[in-house]
């Protein structure tokens, strides 16, 4: 690396396939499940348009967040040896990301989704190469101030040893860790050591309550097994509501940024809260700026299809923060 790095994001990358559905040729409807989405079956079906977006995944959005907020930025990521992980390392160059910990795996496909984008929301269909994990060797001059650990795929158990491991010998290092789909099914006592080691760790309200066993109704008893597991700062968002974040001594509630425009499309809203949160703390801000800058990325990203063409440079940010309405600030939690 030219300039060692303030932060370095760990996760799998992928290049999503949106494809834009006509609004008349799919329903949603609700059931014990959940929602689903439906569409006629044996037949031919028009579309709107498609879009390619390369590098996300929640570290990849992560990383770009981080990097455009002006912090240097690395990623140890998996491509495969194709066009579309050539594409994918071209585009984190574009962000100024370091992609010299980026390892390219021989014969192997890169990670690639398709994205069925029905009105605002949007279902992915996701599948996981199965990559060679294996955590480089850093050099002092590589080490980070921070470490961004997001989803990452089922193949890779035994990474998170690694991770933990390289962290037992580096204590400076500060972890935040953003949950994936997989490492939350992984549990947490498998994931224990990652946990108890996170300066961070960031859930929505859902996945608070699937980590932690906890109460759905009490955020107080969330926040507490969250910080029950290691983390020092517990981080839970909350759809339209809003925020919460307790560091053990205070606990915040802190309001949506009010959306300029209804959102387009609602991929990455939380990768972009996330990361901002944790790259406003790595820029010295306090939980509570850390807490007003985060909502701004999100709401940004919303305004824009996929997870980065929303995603702001501090000066940006900055410029919405001031002229923000007086109620958008955090309070105590009740």
């Amino acid at each position: 690396m030219a300039k060692q790095p303030d932060i370095i994001a760990i996760g799998d990358i992928v290049t999503d396939a949106f494809i834009k559905l006509i609004d008349d040729e799919a329903v949603t409807y609700q059931n014990d499940e959940g929602k689903w989405l439906a569409m006629k079956f044996a037949t031919k079906l028009p579309f709107d348009h498609s879009e390619i977006l390369e590098a996300v995944g929640n570290a990849a959005n992560g990383a770009v967040a981080c990097s455009r907020l002006g912090l240097q930025t690395g990623f140890i990521t998996n491509v495969g040896d194709d066009s579309h992980g050539r594409d994918m390392i071209s585009s984190l160059h574009k962000d100024d990301i370091d992609t010299s910990l980026v390892r390219i795996n021989a014969h192997k496909k890169s990670n690639y989704h398709y994205v069925l984008w029905y009105k605002e929301e949007r279902t992915i269909l996701i599948k996981h190469e199965e990559y060679d994990y294996r955590w480089p060797h850093l050099r002092p001059d590589e080490i980070p101030r921070w470490v961004y650990f997001s989803s990452i795929s089922e193949h890779a158990p035994g990474y998170h040893d690694e991770v933990a491991d390289w962290l037992e010998k580096n204590p400076d290092v500060k972890l935040a860790f953003q949950p994936g789909t997989f490492q939350m099914e992984a549990g947490t006592e498998r994931l224990k050591r990652i946990y108890a080691r996170s300066e961070v760790v960031i859930l929505n309200r859902e996945e608070a309550v699937f980590v932690t066993g906890g109460d759905y109704d009490n955020l107080h008893d969330l926040l507490d097994r969250l910080h029950g597991l290691g983390a020092k700062i517990a981080v839970i968002t909350d759809g339209p509501d809003g925020a919460y974040a307790s560091d053990g001594q205070q606990r915040l509630k802190m309001p949506l940024y009010p959306d300029p425009a209804p959102p387009k499309e609602r991929t990455g809203a939380g990768d972009a809260f996330a990361s901002t949160f944790v790259a406003a703390l790595a820029k010295g801000n306090t939980i509570e700026g850390a807490l007003q800058w985060a909502p701004i990325n999100s709401m940004s990203v919303v305004q824009q299809v996929g997870a980065q063409a929303g995603l702001l440079s501090e000066k940006e940010l900055e410029a919405f923060l001031r002229h923000s309405p007086d109620w958008y600030r955090p309070t105590p939690m009740q």
